[in-house]
């Protein structure tokens, strides 16, 4: 019985930069770094406890360990049919064909919710109950996922191992780095199936869908109101406490929300970073911009006030199309008179 990392033997500093990589359990070398993975693999079934040196994981299981080894070689065996994704692990694509099914046996007991997977079930039942049974050992934070847990020890250690190769950001989750990527690439691979709007992050995707489904499952416990993000309903709960943990450094005012503090330090900076395209005039906040961009709209006098004092930017843009089509239709009609 042996551990994996007895395989393995730190890279020396040499002269040349061929074979730095040795395998200590047949002296074998390797220039690559995945074709040393993927040697590792072959030894990886005689073993019945091992621990991988390139990160800190230890696996009792021979078939988690080789597909955990994947992973670092970026081998990726399990291709979809139904798309062009492709896995380290079978059980891995089975759970994402399911996306493509849309199948989802697991029935919430509290609300109409169903999911494809029983872990994201217990994870939503959590939204119910409000457990939170993940404490974090540095601070009073605690989570309903063990997951959410380790990304916030992240922010304890500072530590940041996914460096973008782009510019100089750094991330604490691989999935932040290939969505900040996408930022560089201009890539949106998550398309709304309603509008023409495209995400960079299928997360991002969900929380914009719940605009055109007004679905609300973030209920507040003090009143009856509902929201479509757990960080909207945090901000609404702060109403309830009184709390405002975003101070200003310039004046005495506190915020419940840090982006209120951003907003207000522009009046004191005077910074207005929002661009109207077609005139050129800048604003201090987003929200002013947008009211600003609809004077431009062609007969923007002649549009119901109803329509005009939507403040939300995906109900302007829905209320409006809705308007057009009834006048083009009903002009149409007159054609006909």
């Amino acid at each position: 019985v042996f551990k994996m990392q007895n395989y393995l033997v730190k890279p020396q500093i040499t002269q040349t930069i061929e074979n730095l990589y040795q395998c200590s359990q047949c002296t074998e070398t390797f220039s690559g770094h995945s074709n040393f993975i993927k040697h590792l693999m072959m030894h990886a079934g005689d073993a019945t406890y091992q621990q991988c040196t390139l990160c800190s994981k230890s696996f009792s299981d021979n078939n988690k360990m080789i597909r955990h080894l994947r992973v670092h070689a970026g081998e990726k065996p399990y291709q979809c049919s139904h798309c062009d994704k492709a896995f380290s692990a079978n059980s891995f694509l089975r759970r994402h064909l399911i996306t493509h099914t849309g199948e989802k046996s697991y029935q919430c007991s509290h609300c109409a919710k169903s999911f494809s997977q029983n872990s994201h079930l217990k994870g939503h039942i959590m939204i119910h109950t409000g457990e939170k049974p993940y404490q974090c050992s540095h601070c009073d934070k605690a989570f309903s996922k063990q997951n959410n847990l380790v990304t916030h020890m992240k922010t304890h250690t500072g530590e940041k191992p996914y460096h973008c190769g782009h510019c100089d950001k750094a991330f604490s989750e691989n999935r932040d780095l290939i969505s900040h990527l996408r930022t560089h690439t201009g890539e949106k691979p998550y398309q709304c199936s309603y509008c023409d709007k495209g995400f960079t992050a299928n997360s991002v995707l969900k929380r914009h869908l719940r605009t055109h489904t007004g679905e609300k499952s973030y209920q507040c416990s003090h009143c009856s109101k509902g929201f479509t993000q757990g960080s909207h309903l945090r901000s609404h709960l702060m109403t309830h406490t009184g709390e405002k943990p975003y101070k200003c450094s310039h004046c005495y005012k506190a915020f419940p929300k840090q982006s209120n503090l951003v907003s207000h330090m522009r009046t004191h900076t005077g910074e207005k970073p929002h661009q109207c395209s077609e005139c050129n005039k800048t604003f201090s906040q987003k929200h002013c911009l947008i009211t600003h961009q609809r004077t431009h709209i062609k007969d923007w006098n002649s549009l119901p006030s109803k329509i005009k004092s939507i403040k939300t930017e995906s109900s302007f843009k829905e209320q409006l199309k809705k308007y057009l089509e009834e006048k083009v239709k009903k002009e149409e009609t007159n054609q006909y008179l």
